[in-house]
């Protein structure tokens, strides 16, 4: 790639990965409930599943999964029911000792979750197709992307995850009773929600 492309590449995963979504809202939430050492495992599963996406889609899997309705509002409805259920979860955990009784995200959901999220089928396609298909050297440039957004796919969500583990002692409080936890969480499951909101949005605009 010359050096505008990948200029242009690298803005582009700063702007897909940093910004918050159902990933970072996640990693940043895992993290203050369980501690980062427990978020480390969706951490990590972020840029594996995105990586075998973006594989994926440059093998032609993300037009036709894209171009196929069914399977689009499938993926779709599997995606908005999914956050909403976590969503749910996230509003109605009001202690850390309660976080602790309840289900964490780990690495093979973390991963599934990239597939169920249309934001980076979208995303993964615009990869693709701006930067990897139709070009003589197109494995080459897979390669050149793959590891730029496995980088920033891992950075995004640690420092995420990160500043959700910093809050943790806070957000614990003087005692159990305190709601600071409570709060964090509804507004992390808003979060969510906004994510979903977009989602569907963003499945009807043309492709």
């Amino acid at each position: 790639m010359s050096s505008a492309e990948l200029f242009a590449l690298i803005a582009l995963a700063t702007v897909g990965t940093f910004t918050p979504g159902p990933n970072t809202a996640l990693s940043a939430t895992i993290a203050a409930n369980f501690g980062l050492r427990r978020a480390l495992p969706f951490v990590c599963a972020v840029p594996v599943g995105w990586g075998i996406l973006l594989a994926l889609n440059a093998a032609g899997l993300g037009v036709m999964v894209l171009g196929f309705p069914p399977l689009r509002w499938g993926l779709l409805l599997a995606g908005v029911l999914y956050l909403t259920w976590l969503a749910w979860k996230l509003a109605n955990t009001q202690r850390l000792s309660e976080a602790e009784q309840g289900p964490v995200v780990g690495f093979k959901q973390g991963v599934m979750l990239q597939f169920i999220n249309i934001k980076a089928w979208f995303l993964a396609l615009s990869v693709v197709s701006g930067w990897v298909i139709g070009y003589d050297n197109t494995l080459e440039r897979l390669f050149e992307a793959l590891p730029i957004f496995m980088f920033f796919g891992l950075t995004s969500n640690l420092t995420y995850a990160w500043i959700g583990a910093s809050l943790r002692h806070w957000l614990r409080g003087p005692n159990e009773t305190a709601r600071r936890l409570q709060w964090f969480n509804r507004g992390m499951a808003v979060a969510l929600l906004g994510t979903v909101v977009w989602m569907v949005q963003s499945a009807f605009k043309p492709i």
